[in-house]
């Protein structure tokens, strides 16, 4: 597990974002919310995935804690094959982020230099291990960042968040291609799932860019599986 940075919501409220490393290159281990995948203190269960793909992956889910958190300390806490890795979240402003500078060219002058796509997923809320649920990706960017006055372009990648069977995604990564893309999900097992999208604009999380908050945008879509 990982903390990556906090930021600021207009009511006052903060957002402590965190991530992880999973250093494996083929096992993505799922670890369900409870001893072996915790936060504390309470409740345990904060939103965090409990399906770890290889590698790292950052900013992956928000805690939103109250105004007045003060000095207080959240622990995630994940144990697989014996380890025991923790990370503590604080409001110590080293971490502190503004949103309005987390890219490469922005300044003072020139906040927003990046924004992050805004994307929107489209789906069924039930499907079935006998056939393909369809998801439907719609994206917007504002063109930047830019190679010789044209857009990189904005990419997408499937993965499982949360469920008890294995998700096939066809394709799981990809173009967005004038703002759309689509992909089919296949589940080998019923029960409640949760995927995630990551669309990213050419300069975030798909395109190794791990030195800042900036700019890709995760997308999730909960699914109830039913058997054939």
């Amino acid at each position: 597990p990982s903390y990556e940075v906090y930021d600021t919501n207009p009511d006052g409220s903060f957002n402590l974002w965190f991530g992880y490393l999973n250093r494996n290159y083929e096992e993505a281990p799922d670890i369900p919310v409870g001893s072996d995948n915790s936060f504390s203190p309470g409740p345990a269960d904060r939103g965090q995935p409990t399906h770890f793909e290889p590698r790292r992956h950052k900013d992956v889910f928000a805690v939103v804690v109250p105004k007045d958190f003060g000095d207080q300390k959240l622990v995630w806490t994940i144990v697989n094959h014996g380890q025991t890795q923790k990370v503590t979240g604080t409001l110590d402003r080293v971490w502190l982020i503004d949103r309005k500078y987390t890219t490469r060219n922005a300044t003072i002058q020139n906040p927003y230099s990046n924004l992050p796509p805004e994307v929107t997923i489209s789906a069924a809320l039930t499907a079935s291990t006998s056939a393909p649920l369809e998801l439907d990706i719609e994206a917007k960017d504002d063109g930047r960042p830019a190679v010789a006055g044209k857009p990189i372009g904005m990419t997408f990648a499937w993965a499982k968040y949360r469920g008890p069977g294995k998700v096939k995604f066809e394709p799981g990564k990809g173009k967005v291609d004038n703002g759309k893309a689509a992909t089919k999900a296949v589940f080998d097992e019923p029960g409640d799932y949760i995927l995630q999208a990551v669309v990213d604009d050419g300069s975030g999380e798909n395109a190794g860019n791990f030195g800042y908050q900036c700019c890709w945008t995760n997308a999730q879509v909960k699914v109830t599986v039913n058997g054939k």
